[in-house]
């Protein structure tokens, strides 16, 4: 396989990643909609809306401040001049700003129901689909992994064997639904939970993943940027679920 892998019809080529984005919205869409009409929801459309506005705004200010903190070097001497701030971009910025846009929103309208649980699967699908693209642009994309001797390591076209790392991704995407899905089947989940199980457990895999990725280490701090906004995600998470935990406890006993 030539990578990056385009569609060819005559003169007309079309790059398999872009054809992957479309794929990956378009689809994730509807498979939202379609859970939304079989899923009891206590958020109203409007409701609905304005949180998709704000995940849409966080997320847009979350993945290019992320993706520029990544190379921080660059800052004031951006490649390709100022393009280059409004260009850079990563899904793990995307994921916290969104969420920080969406908590913002809901806390503005009094809304005290989980947004996310229903947007997870939709999440999933769309995710796994984008990646597939990002694999398909090769070196182009950014996404690649490092030099590997392992026996799946794919020449992207520098004569160099590196990690599939999106492949790695997508392998995990799947089993994180299928974890998910096991676990909802077993007894129903507290509200909001798919979605906290959802995005600690894909900012641990990026946590992981990013040490087999060529992007450097910030100066001094042993981890790269996309590692320490993972740290903190994860960080949070884990002191909402002790936070619950405690409050549960602390109900138990007055009760008794």
């Amino acid at each position: 396989m030539v990578y990056p892998v385009e569609l060819a019809w005559s003169h007309f080529r079309l790059p398999v990643h872009l054809l992957c984005e479309v794929l990956a919205y378009s689809l994730g869409y509807r498979f939202y909609t379609y859970l939304r009409a079989r899923t009891p929801d206590r958020i109203s459309d409007q409701g609905r809306q304005f949180i998709f506005i704000g995940a849409a705004a966080g997320a847009l200010l979350g993945s290019r401040l992320l993706g520029l903190l990544e190379h921080p070097e660059l800052l004031l001497h951006p490649p390709g001049g100022w393009l280059y701030y409004t260009t850079n971009k990563t899904i793990v910025g995307g994921f916290l700003g969104g969420l920080i846009g969406v908590e913002l929103t809901k806390k503005r309208l009094g809304i005290r129901s989980s947004s996310g649980d229903l947007m997870v699967y939709p999440i999933l699908l769309g995710l796994a689909i984008g990646r597939l693209g990002c694999h398909f642009s090769g070196l182009t994309d950014g996404t690649f992994g490092t030099a590997t001797r392992l026996p799946w390591g794919i020449d992207f076209g520098d004569g160099i064997h590196r990690h599939p790392t999106n492949l790695y991704e997508i392998s995990f995407l799947v089993l994180l639904g299928g974890l998910l899905w096991l676990l909802g089947r077993r007894r129903p989940l507290p509200d909001g939970r798919r979605f906290e199980l959802f995005l600690a457990g894909y900012l641990l895999f990026r946590l992981l993943v990013e040490f087999v990725k060529p992007t450097p280490a910030l100066a001094g701090l042993g981890l790269t940027a996309i590692q320490w906004a993972c740290v903190g995600g994860v960080g949070y998470y884990v002191w909402v679920w002790w936070r619950g935990g405690t409050r549960r406890t602390t109900v138990a006993l007055e009760v008794h």
